[in-house]
């Protein structure tokens, strides 16, 4: 479980009575699916015949560009994540990564849900004794991509949910 009992009125959108504008959120998910986009291959090279979380990435950033209704990205999200459904590790992982970019167009707090599982399948594709490392070096990457205008939210909501999200967030 990645989401929180309670929700942070800053991750809600305007319409469900939060205060998250839609330039915002749309930033959410394009970092969201820029940090899945970077573990992707660990799932590609387990099943390249595959393209349910290579589609899920580009259609949650089509959403951004208002091409795609937000029921399309989340549809889209939940055949990312069927692809991962018999698979272990890295791979489950990467996959896990690209169906959570692709719902935070629906509920922009999956975006910690893309950056963990992430951070999850980079520490699973190296030896243990390297995983942590691993671990710190895709956070601190992903931190370095996170836009201005929503990295004090981000930062925050890490350390508000790092326990939920297996801690991961400790970099």
């Amino acid at each position: 479980m990645i989401l929180p009992k309670e929700r942070d009125p800053r991750l809600v959108t305007v319409r469900r009575g939060g205060t998250l504008t839609d330039e915002d959120h749309h930033l959410l998910a394009l970092w969201a699916a820029a940090c899945a986009e970077h573990v992707l291959g660990l799932f590609e090279a387990a099943r390249p015949q595959d393209p349910r979380p290579r589609q899920a990435i580009e259609v949650v950033r089509a959403w951004t560009r208002g091409e795609v209704m937000m029921s399309r990205s989340r549809a889209a999200g939940g055949h990312a994540m069927a692809a991962a459904r018999d698979l272990r590790g890295a791979p489950r992982h990467a996959a896990y990564a690209a169906g959570q970019a692709a719902v935070v167009a629906h509920v922009a707090e999956h975006d910690l849900g893309a950056a963990a599982y992430a951070i999850k399948a980079v520490r699973a594709a190296v030896p243990a004794a390297e995983a942590e490392a691993a671990g710190r070096l895709e956070c601190r990457w992903q931190r370095e991509l996170l836009p201005a205008a929503v990295r004090s939210l981000v930062l925050e909501d890490q350390r508000r949910r790092n326990a939920i999200c297996w801690s991961v967030f400790d970099c």
